[in-house]
């Protein structure tokens, strides 16, 4: 076993051996690269994320959660601020809903549980209750604002009036609330949203008016609408302008679709103006009428009638007219003789009449006026429209005028609704027509101008192309170069150095392109 083992360690020694100086240093160093590689991403891999779960915490909330994620041993992060807490990104929404369940968060107030936490065996003084109350009422509104929309924080005071046993219920002294609210950023509250604000509170506390609710923000105080809030106004005109728009266009829609089946598409054009009733009416009527209109009766329910006669005979008995004891002096003493009668009848019958009983709600948005103008292009080869053909546009028109003015309470004439409805002749497109014959359109310029820049390249093309073949066709035809002759100069004739001089210039001036061959091929030879 150990020779086995020696040979195996020779072996490897000897290939060890077989390397380079260098390829063993880039061996090493490739080999500690990836040892270093291997560390970082299993570090990086068993690392734990942490994920924001909870910011914008106050220090009581903070505290909570620190408590609670100690308690079932999860690992966390405080920030520097002590405001945001991160915990595992793996375990966040389960961690988040933990916290939310057991109602941990509550934004630095207290609810209503603060009666089962702090819950004494003895009890608590009315004063202590009190307190407690009035601080869980604060806190259950502030959690309650918190959930509206755009708000970020909320402080809230509520002063709740002592109850007394001798004042009635309109006696008694009313609640009030002030409430100061952070919006979040780029936020800003609508006039429903404020609106939404003042009833939220209003409903939250017993016994209180909302002219006893004051809310502010940073800036400025809030008003509801029923205390002069101009978010409503605003909105509210808008609305009402943008309804009257969507009437008018209606009505413009189905005049031109109609009448454009009569003249003929793009030849009708109609303008509207409309006044539009936006009060909201609401109203109690208690009627008493009669079941018999034509006789202004109702109907006999009960009737009685009661009859008495009485007949009988005078005493004959009787002193001296006016001179009795009892009778007055100069009046005639009455006589008790003779036979007397008497009658008695009435007559009693009950009626019921209709007791009728209305809440009427009128609903806004009647229209209260109407005016439609209608130009209509004739008719090829005519310059007016037809009588006919005009006044039954008119009769249309004063028929769509009636029936849309029907609930406006007022009783409108034939000639009042003649005079809201108008029907004109007009060419259409007339001018446009004769701009036209002197001046072409700019589409069709555009269009020339590119039907021209096209021919203008195709022409290029084919002139370049056609010249591009010409001279391949003259290469071809170009005969051989003939090898020039030079004019041979015998050196070993000629002496004189003077002589070879002038025979130079002489053939460099007569025949430049010769003597430049010349040169070159001396060149060339001296070169080998």
């Amino acid at each position: 076993m150990n020779e086995r083992f020696a040979q195996y360690r020779d072996k490897g020694v000897q290939y060890w051996n077989r390397f380079s100086s260098r390829q063993k240093i880039l061996f090493f160093s490739t080999l500690f690269i990836i040892i270093i590689v291997i560390v970082v991403i299993t570090m990086q891999l068993s690392k734990t994320e942490y994920e924001v779960a909870f910011q914008d915490l106050d220090s009581t909330d903070s505290a909570a959660v620190m408590t609670y994620l100690d308690s079932s041993g999860i690992s966390y992060q405080l920030s520097t601020d002590g405001k945001s807490i991160s915990v595992p990104s793996t375990e966040a929404a389960r961690i988040k809903v933990d916290v939310g369940s057991q109602g941990i968060v509550q934004g630095g107030s207290i609810g209503y549980k603060v009666f089962d936490e702090n819950s004494s065996m003895i009890g608590t003084t009315d004063n202590e209750f009190n307190v407690k109350y009035n601080n869980a009422l604060n806190g259950e509104v502030e959690q309650l604002m918190r959930r509206m929309q755009g708000i970020k924080d909320a402080k809230v005071l509520i002063n709740l009036p002592k109850e007394t046993v001798f004042a009635s219920q309109a006696d008694q002294e009313k609640a009030s609330a002030s409430v100061v609210l952070s919006f979040n950023p780029g936020f800003r509250p609508s006039q429903e949203n404020i609106d939404g604000y003042f009833n939220l509170v209003k409903t939250a506390v017993p016994n209180l008016p909302i002219e006893n609710i004051t809310i502010a923000n940073n800036e400025v105080e809030l008003k509801p609408t029923s205390m002069g809030g101009q978010a409503g106004v605003s909105s509210q005109v808008e609305e009402n302008f943008t309804m009257q728009k969507k009437f008018e266009e209606e009505v413009k829609k189905n005049v031109k679709q109609f009448l454009s089946t009569l003249t003929g598409p793009d030849k009708v054009d109609v303008l509207v103006f409309s006044k539009l009733n936006f009060d909201k009416e609401s109203r109690k009527e208690d009627l008493v009428s009669p079941v018999d209109n034509e006789n202004m009766k109702g109907i006999e329910i009960s009737s009685q009638i009661i009859s008495n006669s009485f007949s009988g005979q005078g005493n004959t008995s009787g002193g001296v007219a006016g001179t009795g004891s009892q009778d007055v002096a100069g009046y005639p003493s009455g006589t008790d003789t003779g036979t007397s009668s008497s009658e008695e009848s009435s007559e009693t019958r009950n009626y019921e009449v209709n007791h009728i009983t209305k809440d009427i709600i009128a609903s806004p948005y009647t229209v209260k006026d109407l005016t439609i103008n209608v130009a209509v292009e004739p008719p090829s080869g005519q310059t007016t429209l037809d009588q006919p053909t005009k006044d039954a546009i008119q009769n249309i028109l004063v028929n769509i005028v009636r029936a849309s003015l029907a609930d406006s309470g007022i009783d409108y004439t034939d000639a009042d609704l003649s005079k809201k409805v108008s029907v004109y002749s007009q060419q259409f497109g007339s001018n446009a027509a004769a701009a036209a014959a002197g001046k072409l359109a700019n589409w069709m310029i555009w269009a020339i101008g590119a039907g021209a820049l096209v021919i203008g390249a195709g022409a290029g093309y084919l002139f370049y192309r056609s010249r591009r073949k010409k001279a391949e066709e003259e290469e071809e035809d170009v005969p051989l170069q003939v090898p020039t002759e030079f004019p041979s100069i015998n050196m070993d004739s000629i002496t004189n150095e003077s002589q070879v001089r002038k025979q130079l210039e002489s053939l460099a001036k007569k025949k430049p392109d010769e003597f430049v061959n010349l040169l070159r091929t001396w060149l060339a030879d001296e070169q080998r």
